[in-house]
């Protein structure tokens, strides 16, 4: 298959949507595909980037100026998708480039399908201080954008829950972001790890929480903050490291100071990417008290190093933590406190199987697969339409919106 990604967001800018498309990209290819990228400029870029890498003039997008929108470039992306005879386009935006996407496809006379990745009502705050739009009107946003796909792959239960909520009509499929497990389970030496851990002025008694992430007000860093008083009451000898850089840094550091646990706690600031599977290692525990996330790749590369999880229970994290040896999850913010020192004196050490089996459940080649699976039964469907209707891409809503379980025919 010739496979097009359109995404506003990709490297060198950091987030999950780009490593998972990264991922993609590279399990598809592993697979026999080609996959071009369809992505926007950045002054980061490095000149030697992969070919297979198209860039189309952007500029920063006004309510999150560290990403951005591409303004122009339509033209040259269905030219290049034409040359390499697109089989299918896969969106990973709601803004630029997904719709630029959706208009290719349609021209193509091709299948798209999208993958809604963020939960919008937890960042309509940054748009207009949420005058411009309000969580209440996402739902209709985004079921007007997703009206023009074939497929919608929810990276996690709660993504198809929400959609569904929506009352989204196209088909849907659960394909969580597996990651490379390589990376992950190879071990640094001992040493490596007590000298990180020494360097953070964690002590080989005490217990290392590690925060990992951009450093804004939904991902909820402050209410691990503030739990942490009651936590160190009980006892003490729990640290927590915040490991990442962002707008609301400032904030977090004042309400350290506020609860007086500047001993506690340290800020590292952004760490190179080849040295975060180190931060894993060296910490007892990954902790996030997260609502946002629609599924989350820093819980399953936490499992992978072998580091157990302390997160808020949700339709996702259910799922990937199994067993009690992989982490702890809590029913509300007020039980953080007490899931910490819970975690702490109860959570059982990995068994190998036990492992080995969660590691390909979470695997990027097992993402890969299903991906792989999942265009081709779109693209059967589309060329089965195709010939139905006399080659027009345009036909009855009502086929369009058949279950998911017509794709497999």
């Amino acid at each position: 298959m010739n496979i097009g990604l359109f995404t506003d967001t990709y490297f060198p800018q950091v987030s999950g949507v780009a490593t998972s498309i990264r991922t993609a990209k590279e399990e598809l290819e592993k697979l026999g595909h080609k996959v071009i990228i369809f992505t926007t400029t950045d002054k980061g870029v490095d000149v030697e980037e992969d070919e297979d890498i198209v860039r189309l003039p952007s500029i920063p997008f006004f309510a999150f100026t560290d990403r951005r929108i591409a303004f122009a470039g339509a033209s040259e992306a269905l030219e290049i998708a034409r040359e390499h005879n697109l089989d299918i386009i896969h969106t990973q935006t709601e803004f630029s480039l997904g719709l630029m996407g959706i208009s290719i496809a349609n021209k193509l006379k091709i299948p798209v399908v999208h993958t809604y990745h963020t939960q919008y009502e937890d960042y309509t705050r940054y748009i207009a201080n949420g005058l411009l739009i309000r969580p209440s009107m996402v739902k209709y946003i985004v079921r007007g954008f997703l009206s023009d796909v074939d497929g919608v792959i929810c990276p996690s239960g709660i993504v198809k829950n929400i959609l569904q909520g929506y009352q989204v009509k196209p088909p849907m499929r659960v394909i969580s972001t597996g990651i490379e497990l390589e990376k992950f389970q190879t071990r640094f030496a001992a040493t490596e790890i007590q000298a990180k851990r020494q360097e953070l002025g964690i002590a080989n008694d005490e217990i290392m929480l590690l925060s990992l992430s951009r450093i804004s007000y939904e991902k909820n860093i402050q209410a691990v903050i503030q739990a942490l008083p009651q936590a160190l009451a009980v006892n003490p000898k729990i640290k927590l490291v915040v490991v990442g850089d962002g707008p609301y840094r400032k904030r977090l550091e004042d309400l350290v100071r506020e609860n007086g646990i500047e001993e506690n706690v340290v800020f590292t600031g952004m760490v190179p990417s080849d040295q975060t599977v180190l931060y894993y290692q060296a910490a007892n525990f990954f902790i996030s008290a997260s609502t946002s996330e629609t599924q989350g790749l820093t819980y399953l590369e936490a499992i992978a190093s072998q580091t157990p999880v302390i997160a808020q229970s949700n339709a996702y994290l259910d799922d990937v933590i199994s067993d009690p040896m992989f982490g702890y999850l809590y029913a509300d913010e007020g039980d953080l406190a007490e899931a910490i020192l819970t975690a702490v004196s109860q959570t059982p050490t990995m068994t190998a199987d036990a492992y080995q089996a969660k590691c390909f459940e979470i695997s990027a080649t097992h993402f890969g697969q299903e991906l792989e699976k999942y265009y081709g039964e779109l693209i059967a469907h589309n060329n089965f339409r195709l010939a139905s209707y006399g080659g027009e891409k345009s036909f009855p809503k009502a086929l369009t919106y058949l279950p998911s379980g017509f794709l497999s025919i």
